[in-house]
């Protein structure tokens, strides 16, 4: 597929979704990375992940968001679970609903993975100049 107008309907919503997630910049500068070598696979998960998952409408983009997390953080995927952080200001999900999802790995994929997902967190947060010692101040 070499043009927009040969995507299908469903990478189009993938590319939507995606770009709505995780925001033009993050997805600019993975797809100016694409080579031959994964453009397939980048068309599988922009069309399968973006265009099929997240772009159901059963869930709200900020509880596929929290799962999405809990997944990851329980797989041990750093990097996407770092990502994924970054892009929960874009989702609605909010730093306590992140609280809770690393509460749900601690007790269903256990405690280290969740102990190492949640210093990839603070460190997201941080880098993102958001001070975790106010969460919940304004309650």
């Amino acid at each position: 597929m070499s043009k927009d107008t040969e995507k299908s309907e469903r990478y189009n919503q993938g590319m939507a979704t995606r770009r709505s997630v995780l925001g033009d910049a993050h997805v600019d500068r993975a797809t100016a990375n694409i080579t031959e070598f994964d453009k397939g696979f980048q068309e599988f998960i922009t069309e399968g992940a973006w265009g099929s998952v997240w772009s159901s409408d059963h869930w709200s983009k900020r509880e596929r968001s929290m799962v999405t997390i809990a997944l990851l953080a329980a797989l041990g995927h750093d990097e996407e679970v770092a990502m994924h952080v970054r892009a929960a200001a874009n989702t609605g999900a909010t730093i306590e609903d992140i609280r809770e999802a690393m509460m749900h790995v601690a007790v269903y994929a256990g405690v280290p993975a969740a102990n190492s997902a949640i210093k990839i967190v603070k460190k997201t947060y941080s880098e993102m100049g958001i001070d975790l010692n106010k969460v919940g101040e304004n309650k």
